[in-house]
């Protein structure tokens, strides 16, 4: 787990490697380890090193191939780089192929002669985490690829010949290379969903590649390409198998993924909430680790807030070595202007991220498994079953759509707030459908909010639609499967898993997630709804795992994360937020009186403007204001 840089096309070597060392130098963070520079003519790589596996100097990057011809930047991790190590190794007797002779015990150079050996075709063989670049100096190309569920990020510009990328957007906003702005269609992404999706950032110009994806440089000439999809790689393995059968393979390949995140020549421990997600990965981490799990927790003085009995509950059963973070608001508080600061792309979550982070590398662990991914995988949210009710009011398309927009604002005016805006905004859709549903479902705003916000003639068309419509959906016959891909797709990879990067590796500590190990994500989206059952919380995970987990754990109530944000907005952070969104009102891009009414209708409790809405706005604000963008 590291960060890396690049700058293709600068004909200055020495301001290439200026520019370099900036950028480096706002990531720090990511690898305070070491740093590494490679410049050659036109290509020009960086490297900050956070040592996971093969902690000495041998792993120092860039590095290059054992002929010299290959130069890479890494950021990540290759769990089956022994076995391919292993094969690469080998000389097949028959085969032009010939053995590649090793200097290191690092997965860096397993890709490197992976790459020479397979080209482009390495990534299928690929399981982990990563993104990387690699420059070929005898055909003057370079290569980059990011993981197929898009864990570890890459973001790029490309503008007048010059191509940069980095493993954040900060490093690019430090070269100057393009000027500091606001995308407009970017912003209203965020305004709908509290992130931006990629490959679109808040920031115009800057562009993050997509999960599955490598970009290739050839004479000049930059195309990209897909190599994995959540929809045209479902695992067909499961047909005709029981569902005892089919609990066993889910058991066995979650089994195997977590074993396989064991990697690792420094302490790790686990993320524990007392959930269902957290306690089966350290559940089985325990079954398969020869050493004692070492288990991290955040705790409440409120009990309407704290886990703390379930994960001492968990942390017993496994005879962990358990650590509970002791949070006060105060304390949290305290820390919100470093998360904030830590942020290196806008986002309305990541400060719980931050904190746990921080606390968990304090008690020196440099690396951790979380339980992220399971709600996707196994339909542990609410839109699964509200999802399961949409073919109830299908009827409603028979009705014009001006009728359906009408009734819609009559239930505003009987009984306002957030639902009600929601369905009101259903109504109105041209075509109620799978699409328009989920996409409403994880809104933020509504589009009449943003409209009354933003100072702009139109709104760009939905992101998420547009997504949803890629993936051809109506192709999926299992209703479960489509709304597990609409998550994955959209607020798992550019929500929880871009916080879980920028919050995590803003204290150098690396973050594992065994849930979304691709084998196992083909796998279940590959099962029919009636092994899927959404009648019990995630009953195919529970009954994959046996009796791993007790009856407690099982059949709690969700909690979640949360704290009691709405009071401290009103109390102890009102100043600070109010001023931000005074100061986002002012910006050439909103109306002021649009942003004031929100900040008012939340202060006086309007039952349609929920802390939330308010928060993201403050935190966008706080944003810009740092990485000094333009209105």
């Amino acid at each position: 787990m590291c960060g890396i840089n690049g700058i293709y096309g600068l004909t200055d070597a020495a301001a290439a490697r200026e520019k370099l060392g900036t950028m480096n130098t706002c990531m720090k963070h990511r690898g305070p380890d070491d740093e590494g520079f490679f410049v050659d003519g036109k290509i020009a790589l960086a490297h900050r090193r956070l040592s996971i596996i093969d902690l000495s100097s041998a792993g120092h990057q860039p590095m290059a191939s054992s002929g010299g011809r290959y130069q890479i930047t890494y950021n990540g991790e290759l769990y089956n780089y022994r076995e391919l190590k292993f094969e690469l190794q080998r000389v097949v007797s028959g085969s032009s192929e010939r053995a590649y002779l090793f200097k290191t015990n690092t997965d860096t150079e397993v890709i490197i002669a992976a790459y020479a050996r397979w080209g482009a075709d390495c990534l299928k063989r690929f399981n982990g985490m990563y993104a990387f670049a690699i420059w070929d100096t005898e055909k003057q190309e370079l290569f980059i690829a990011r993981d197929r569920l898009g864990i570890k990020p890459l973001y790029y510009l490309y503008t007048n010949g010059v191509f940069a990328f980095s493993s954040e957007v900060r490093p690019l906003l430090a070269s100057g290379l393009i000027p500091k702005k606001m995308d407009p269609a970017g912003l209203a992404d965020y305004l709908r969903y509290q992130t931006v999706h990629a490959p679109n950032t808040i920031i115009k110009g800057i562009k993050m590649l997509m999960p599955g994806h490598y970009v290739e440089m050839k004479n000049e000439k930059l195309t990209i390409k897909n190599y994995w999809s959540l929809t045209k790689n479902i695992s067909k393995a499961s047909e005709g198998k029981s569902y005892s059968e089919v609990c066993k393979d889910v058991e066995t390949l979650l089994t195997k993924s977590v074993e396989r995140r064991l990697i690792a020549d420094v302490p790790f421990g686990a993320f524990l909430s007392g959930g269902i997600d957290s306690s089966a990965v350290v559940g089985l981490m325990s079954k398969v680790s020869a050493e004692k799990v070492r288990t991290f927790s955040v705790t409440f003085d409120e009990s309407e807030f704290s886990e703390a009995k379930y994960a001492q509950l968990i942390a017993k059963k496994f005879n962990t070595d358990h650590h509970e973070i002791r949070l006060s608001p105060d304390d949290f508080i305290k820390e919100l202007p470093n998360a904030l600061k830590a942020m290196d792309h806008p986002s309305g979550d990541g400060p719980n991220t931050y904190v746990v982070s921080k606390a968990t590398k304090n008690a020196g662990i440099t690396m951790a498994l979380s339980g992220l991914g399971g709600d996707e995988l196994f339909a542990g949210y609410d839109v699964f079953k509200r999802v399961a009710e949409l073919g109830k009011i299908k009827w409603l398309n028979s009705i014009p759509r001006p009728v359906r927009a009408v009734g819609g604002s009559g239930l505003m005016k009987m009984k306002p707030g957030v639902a009600s805006e929601k369905i009101a905004e259903l109504l109105k859709q041209p075509k109620i459908s799978f699409n328009s549903f989920y996409a409403l479902s994880r809104q933020v705003l509504t589009d009449g909010q943003i409209a009354s916000v933003l100072n702009t003639a139109e709104l760009p068309p939905n992101s998420v639609s547009e997504i949803l419509d890629t993936y051809k959906l109506e192709e999926i016959s299992s209703v479960i499967s489509k709304v597990s891909i609409a998550e994955i797709a959209s607020y798992m990879q550019n929500v929880l898993l871009r916080d879980t990067d920028q919050m995590s590796m803003a204290h150098a500590l690396e973050v594992r997630v065994p849930f979304i190990d691709y084998t196992l994500v083909e796998y279940v989206l590959g099962l029919p709804d009636k092994y899927k059952s959404t009648a019990s919380p995630k009953k195919l995970l529970v009954d994959s795992l046996g009796d791993l987990l007790p009856p407690e754990i099982v059949n709690r109530p969700k909690m979640g994360f949360t704290f009691p944000w709405k009071s401290w907005m009103k109390n102890e952070l009102r100043t600070f937020c109010e001023q931000k969104m005074i100061s986002l009102s002012k910006r050439k891009m909103f109306h002021e009186n649009g942003v004031m009414k929100l900040w008012t209708a939340f202060m006086k409790d309007d039952p349609r403007i929920t802390w939330s809405r308010v928060w993201y706005l403050v935190v966008l604000e706080n944003w810009l204001q740092e990485n000094n963008i333009e209105n």
